[in-house]
């Protein structure tokens, strides 16, 4: 009678049933370990969401005192101000930065300088494992965070991405931190973080190569951003003072150019310095009988993104995959 007495409370003395699903052994450790830069990038994203949220709701207000979402007044996007949009876009542009500079850089380099990775890979956990396991948390709070800031950031972008004086869909503040770019951006620089710290094992020594080495992806990433589209061409031969081609709405010139009939070309600036009344007489000269427009169309932007993101994350997994190679034989 005692035992069953015993049997029938001992789950009340052990305490309710913790249900629901729990970090446990290597991954409970690394999340513990990183805790307060997880927690950090998790309470960052829900506050940069919140103030976009905000900031979105202050510009619909401006816009429908200028009749959105019907017919918008003309030049509605010179009065619409975009201090507040071009602001907080340039200020995503460092977060890539940031992130490989303080959170890729000394997640493996900081266990390589005081110890902590021989004391873990002399337990039962392999080299490989701990690093894809920490590597792999990382990687996964990142994404996340930088996914829910790019759809954030593309929805306050959305109604006013016909303005041609409005956040250009060619600027970085919105190239950059709409679609996946950002996603790729941020990941390639943190794990590119990853891997100098796990090479040079000093943390503030990988810190400061990592941040020469994510301005330097910044800047050949900037330069090269619209060679991911594929140039539109459109001519004219009805003259040049009078006959000037339309270009799609929100469509980006990349160059303009005088054109023969023989299809020879001359630069824009071509009898610049004639005086007025002989400009024409010039162009006749050269045979000039019209334009040459050399454009990327607003519609080529989500290609551009994802062929861009997609090189991006291919260098990512390369740099991966060099992580694992490495610390699989030189760990410690």
């Amino acid at each position: 009678m005692t035992t069953m007495t015993n049997a029938q409370a001992s789950p009340a003395t052990t305490g309710p049933a913790r249900r629901g699903p729990r970090l446990s052994g290597l991954n409970w450790l690394v999340w513990r370990q990183h805790r307060a830069a997880f927690w950090t990038l998790i309470v960052g994203t829900v506050l940069a969401a919140g103030w976009i949220v905000y900031q979105r709701g202050q510009m619909i207000d401006a816009l429908r005192a200028l009749g959105w979402p019907g017919h918008l007044s003309d030049g509605w996007d010179m009065k619409l101000s975009s201090v507040a949009f071009t602001t907080t876009g340039y200020s995503l542009g460092f977060l890539p930065i940031v992130l490989g500079v303080f959170v890729g850089a000394p997640l493996i380099s900081g266990d390589l300088e005081n110890g902590t990775a021989k004391l873990v890979t002399s337990q039962s956990v392999s080299r490989v494992r701990w690093i894809a396991t920490k590597l792999g948390i990382t990687v996964l709070v990142v994404a996340v965070g930088t996914a829910v800031l790019a759809g954030v950031f593309g929805w306050w972008w959305s109604p006013v991405k016909g303005g041609e004086n409005f956040a250009s869909w060619t600027s970085g503040a919105t190239f950059d931190n709409t679609g996946p770019v950002p996603t790729a951006l941020t990941l390639f620089m943190l794990v590119g973080g990853v891997a100098i710290g796990l090479v040079l094992r000093r943390t503030l020594l990988s810190m400061v190569v990592t941040f020469g080495f994510a301005v330097v992806v910044k800047i050949v990433w900037s330069y090269f951003r619209l060679d991911l589209g594929n140039v539109v061409t459109i001519t004219t031969n009805k003259g040049v003072l009078t006959s000037s081609p339309a270009l799609p709405n929100a469509a980006y010139e990349v160059d303009r150019w005088f054109t023969t009939a023989s299809g020879k070309l001359y630069g824009w600036g071509t009898c610049v310095t004639e005086p007025e009344a002989k400009v024409q007489g010039c162009l006749d000269a050269k045979g000039v009988v019209g334009w040459r427009v050399d454009y990327l169309p607003a519609s080529q932007m989500a290609s551009m993104q994802w062929f861009g993101a997609s090189i991006l994350l291919a260098l990512t997994v390369a740099l991966v995959a060099f992580i694992l190679l490495w610390g699989r034989k030189r760990i410690v």
